[in-house]
């Protein structure tokens, strides 16, 4: 026998396959289906990237800050208090922030941050008559020297601005890790 005779034989026993073919309401259901998932992502989307943005963005360097002359500043720690403009997300303040500026004993001027490092409470310079000449932290008793050095309690010194003298005046910059100590 030839070939042809011998496929026959074999598939006698099996149904032909049928196609199945898509009825109407298939193909409306997945035509309403698909184009409610597009429509849906079409909105979801730009809520998502809404929401993500910010987070996105590359952090911004702080501005710098004209603070006080130079002239006012002496060897004895001085509060000062300067005011920043901040964005958070969408949010846009000017919050008033401190810094406690001086004279180093090289004759530098620099600024340490008065948050204490230990639960975040504000430390004052001459705070305590036990540590004079030292700043001192009144909610745990932490203690720093003139140059933000920790003396106790606190596992950190106090933080540092990046400091700039221009035409007279004290700029205060990005707040960082204290370089003094």
């Amino acid at each position: 026998m030839n070939d042809h005779s011998n496929q026959e034989s074999q598939h006698h026993g099996e149904k032909p396959v049928a196609r199945r073919e898509m009825s109407r309401r298939q193909f409306l259901n997945y035509t309403l289906g698909g184009a409610g998932a597009f429509m849906g992502a079409g909105m979801l989307v730009p809520m998502i990237r809404f929401a993500v943005d910010p987070v996105l963005q590359p952090k911004a360097q702080a501005q710098w800050v004209k603070v006080v002359e130079e002239s006012k500043v002496t060897n004895e720690p001085k509060s000062f208090k300067f005011k920043v403009h901040q964005v958070d997300g969408w949010y846009e303040s000017e919050p008033e922030l401190e810094a406690w500026i001086s004279k180093g004993k090289d004759g530098k001027v620099f600024a340490l941050n008065p948050t204490c490092k230990h639960l975040g409470c504000t430390v004052n310079w001459n705070g305590s008559p036990e540590f004079k000449d030292q700043y001192y932290c009144p909610c745990h008793g932490a203690h720093y020297t003139a140059d933000g050095k920790n003396l106790a309690v606190a596992p950190l010194p106090l933080d540092e601005y990046e400091v700039k003298i221009d035409q007279g005046f004290v700029y205060l910059g990005q707040l960082g890790p204290n370089k003094r100590v």
